[in-house]
């Protein structure tokens, strides 16, 4: 599979461009005669693992990084991410009720209720009393807010060919689908199962949680003589 990447892209990933020629590896575990790994097959599980936590912290910090300058990108446009991700959310569903849009935003009620306050008031959104319960809203976009969603398109497309000057098109294209495979391996994910294929645990957290108490010994000051 990788042999398929463009080199400029292989290191994006923390991946030796080397790498890329070599054939896959057999999964099975070697071991010598006590029992113990094979060196040289403990050190390829070793790098793998090792390549594979650079891989995750490499992902965490790209996305963290584009949150924080696509802030700073749409500044001008006085609009903050969080506004900016409701609006949007709204172009593509029109009319959702407060509870919805909370779960997909994957935010409390509280803070998406002072959100929506502030959109409101900045005259981007509108609540309507949802026609089969007068008690519920939805929220629907107001008209001004289509020039911003024009505008925010513009920045956006000019903030993305920034971002990714230095891909071609090809890996654009396979950055999407490596990354739509780990999108669809997390969707995948059974967290009830999770801890059943975990390995054991070596060490006790808290720390002090397996530590048996001892009897506290009382010392006295020596008498003088």
């Amino acid at each position: 599979m990788l042999s398929r990447f463009t080199p400029a892209f292989l290191p994006l990933l923390g991946i030796p461009v080397a790498l890329a020629s070599q054939k896959n590896a057999s999964t099975r575990i070697t071991s010598t005669a006590d029992g113990t790994l094979a060196p040289a097959r403990s050190e390829e599980i070793a790098n793998t693992r090792q390549r594979d936590l650079r891989l995750g912290f490499l992902i965490h910090d790209v996305s963290r990084m584009r949150r924080k300058a696509f802030d700073q990108f749409m500044r001008p446009l006085g609009i903050t991410r969080a506004q900016w991700r409701v609006i949007t959310y709204l172009s593509r569903q029109d009319g959702m009720m407060q509870t919805q849009l909370a779960e997909l935003l994957e935010v409390g009620k509280a803070s998406l209720g002072n959100l929506i306050d502030r959109l409101e008031s900045a005259g981007w959104i509108e609540r309507v009393a949802d026609p089969t319960d007068k008690r519920a809203k939805r929220i629907y976009l107001a008209h001004s807010s289509q020039q911003l969603l024009a505008e925010i398109e513009e920045y956006e497309h000019a903030f993305n060919e920034q971002m990714l000057r230095n891909l071609t098109g090809d890996d654009r294209d396979t950055l999407m689908q490596l990354l739509s495979v780990i999108k669809q391996s997390l969707n995948d994910m059974d967290m009830v199962a999770a801890p059943s294929i975990l390995p054991p645990r070596r060490i006790a957290w808290p720390p002090h949680a397996n530590v048996v108490s001892r009897p506290r010994i009382e010392r006295r000051a020596p008498v003088c003589q």
